[in-house]
């Protein structure tokens, strides 16, 4: 059975009218009669009944047309799903995030794709240092990413999302909390908790601002995560200091405070570089389009 005789008898089902049919095919209705009798042929069996008043469908007609209405929805959703995946609107995007970046940008990347691709899914990987989502780009098991540069080696693309100031956390009975703004050499005497990995752009954008206020910071304490670490500041077994996104995560106990002179952190869109999916290339023009990515920063600049 050629596909085309079953959307033949699929539109004379319909309308039970050949001269109707043959309009809506734009054939000739000779033609089309005879395509008809082709399929009843090979199927060994009458599908219309023809008088010179009507034509109605036989008990096997009915039958076929129920199936072929079947057969051809899901053949033209099959041929809808092919050409968004073609156009890049259609499947899965895993996209990995590091830190608190999940507190400000997953909320916004998943309205934006929500509403622009619809029919593409958002697989999360939270809590993913930079360096491991640059692994993870390039040997594919990562699409894309929202980290902190500086990247070490090649191969991702990167565009600037934010540069984003370091804060102070601490407890609500600390010395400092009733000062609007401070500075880093103020902290000089404080017990200081950070991240626990060796790899954390976090970490040494932390260290050169204390060296620049001149001193090394004593680490009392190393925390996994950012909601563990606000719980030992809310404890008072120190002080944190780590970017603004911070903030997102209220704690009781804990207070924000802004610092005169502590460096900052840049949080990227990342991508394995020079990737010929059309999924990734509609997702970074979309998040590009929505999100407040800096003017200045070029698709692949590192």
């Amino acid at each position: 059975m050629e596909l085309r005789h079953l959307r033949y008898f699929a539109t004379v089902a319909e309308t039970c009218h050949f001269g109707q049919a043959a309009q809506r095919l734009r054939m000739a209705q000779p033609a089309l009669s005879q395509a008809i009798r082709q399929l009843e042929a090979e199927l060994g069996t009458p599908l219309f009944v023809r008088t010179t008043r009507q034509v109605a469908l036989t008990p096997a007609g009915e039958f076929l047309r129920d199936e072929a209405r079947r057969v051809l929805e899901a053949l033209d959703d099959s041929v809808r799903g092919v050409q968004r995946i073609a156009e890049g609107r259609l499947g899965q995007v895993r996209m990995g995030f590091t830190g608190t970046a999940t507190l400000s940008y997953l909320p916004r990347i998943a309205r934006s794709m929500r509403r622009h691709l619809p029919a593409v899914a958002l697989e999360v990987h939270s809590d993913l240092l930079t360096s491991a989502q640059c692994d993870r780009l390039r040997a594919g098991s990562l699409d894309m990413g929202v980290l902190r540069p500086p990247i070490r080696g090649d191969g991702i693309g990167l565009r600037l999302l934010e540069v984003e100031p370091l804060v102070l956390a601490m407890s609500a009975d600390h010395r400092l909390a009733a000062e609007p703004v401070i500075a880093m050499a103020d902290l000089r005497t404080e017990n200081f908790i950070g991240y626990v990995s060796t790899d954390s752009v976090v970490n040494d954008a932390v260290l050169r601002s204390c060296r620049t206020a001149g001193f090394s910071p004593h680490i009392a304490h190393e925390a996994a995560g950012t909601d563990v670490l606000l719980a030992l500041v809310a404890g008072g077994l120190g002080i944190a200091v780590l970017p603004a996104s911070a903030r997102a995560l209220p704690l009781a106990g804990v207070v924000f405070r802004d610092l005169a002179d502590a460096e900052t952190v840049d949080l990227a869109l990342a991508w394995r570089d020079g990737t010929d999916s059309a999924l990734i290339r509609s997702t970074l023009d979309v998040l590009t389009d929505s999100l407040p990515t800096d003017p200045q920063s070029a698709e692949a600049d590192r």
